[in-house]
């Protein structure tokens, strides 16, 4: 992380020193999070380990002539020892408040998911790896990077109302010997109303996949659609969201491992600020049938519950402490998981 730091610093001031023959503006951000996590996993041994999250931002933007301003950043992170980088690609803003993001894009679906509150703390719990019940509210697959995805403005059509478009390709990370993903598309939505002294949020979205067994004319879709409702009254902050669709986990070279997941999902979480102290509980419920036969229903059902809370207090500027718990209870085709369990995190985040 150290050289990763020292490389993102010369590459900084290397384009600072740009930024003035250029007139491009260059701005930093990012932050560290140390801490414990104490596990507790219902088959196994308590165990504690220390977490590590670390990521360093440059976002870089000029205004042309004619008003319009053209964006982009890349990150630099390393999560417990893990390096990586997230290269994003462009954002055009145009005048009238409407923007097209350019190449990496294309989840106009996922765009508009609300956020619904959960413990603010890093600690995880892992289930195994066969049980395929959803846990987001984002039916969108992964890969599907290559493409555009357009904004409206603020009040489009209504005052509140914002909607996004896109369309991507797959850039082939799920495809296998027996199934190939094609194109994504999707639509989403987010509408802001006061509702006596209440801030409410609607958001919702559909994504679409089309993809078949290679070499076959049959197709087996994936995509979903998902909804969800906020409301922030002063200091307090209530959210719902509710998803389903379908998701092919295209993970071998042999159809019979590759697998097709028919699933819902529903999350509920509340908010309350009082001070420096902020607290956070949320559910999240999750069932699907998975079926290693593309095009076929599932006929036994995994499921996933989850309950978390936390509170984080202010110490200084930029400075949070976080105390958070996690318990997970899951089943994979109607056997309880031995590998679910509870988790406790106790760190410190500092961001800039």
């Amino acid at each position: 992380m150290k050289k990763e730091l020292l490389m993102g610093t010369a590459l900084v001031s290397t384009l600072g020193a740009a930024s003035v023959a250029q007139a491009v503006e260059a701005t930093m951000s990012g932050n560290h999070q140390t801490g414990l996590e104490f596990d507790s996993p219902t088959g196994g041994t308590d165990t504690r380990a220390q977490i590590n999250d670390n990521n360093f931002t440059v976002s870089l933007s000029e205004t042309t002539d004619g008003g319009m301003t053209i964006s982009s950043s890349f990150m630099l992170m390393n999560e417990n020892g893990a390096s990586g980088d997230t290269d994003a690609g462009f954002t055009l803003e145009f005048t009238d408040g409407s923007k097209l993001d350019v190449l990496n894009a294309g989840n106009a679906s996922g765009s508009h998911d609300i956020s619904v509150p959960a413990s603010a703390g890093s600690e995880g719990v892992t289930v195994t790896t066969t049980n395929k019940a959803p846990t987001g509210l984002d039916f969108a697959t992964a890969g599907i990077v290559y493409g555009v995805e357009y904004h409206t403005a603020d009040d489009f059509l209504a005052d509140g109302l914002n909607m996004s478009f896109s369309f991507s390709s797959d850039d082939g990370s799920n495809n296998s010997a027996t199934y190939t993903r094609d194109g994504h598309y999707a639509i989403g939505g987010t509408y802001v109303t006061d509702l006596g002294d209440s801030a409410v949020t609607v958001g919702a979205g559909f994504s679409q996949s089309e993809g078949g067994k290679t070499g076959t004319a049959a197709n087996s879709d994936e995509g979903g659609m998902h909804v969800g409702v906020s409301a922030v009254t002063g200091d307090l902050t209530v959210a719902v969201g509710y998803a389903d669709g379908d998701d092919i986990v295209s993970q071998a070279t042999t159809e019979s491992l590759n697998t097709e997941v028919d699933g819902e999902v529903m999350k509920a979480g509340v908010k309350y600020v009082s001070g420096d102290l902020t607290f956070n509980v949320g559910v999240t419920s999750g069932e699907g049938q998975d079926s290693h036969t593309l095009g076929t229903a599932g006929t036994t059902e995994d499921s996933y519950e989850k309950t978390s809370a936390s509170v984080s207090y202010a110490v200084a500027s930029g400075v949070t402490a976080y105390l958070g718990y996690t318990d997970v209870d899951s089943s994979d085709e109607g056997v309880n998981d031995t590998t679910d369990g509870s988790a406790w995190y106790i760190g410190a985040n500092m961001s800039f």
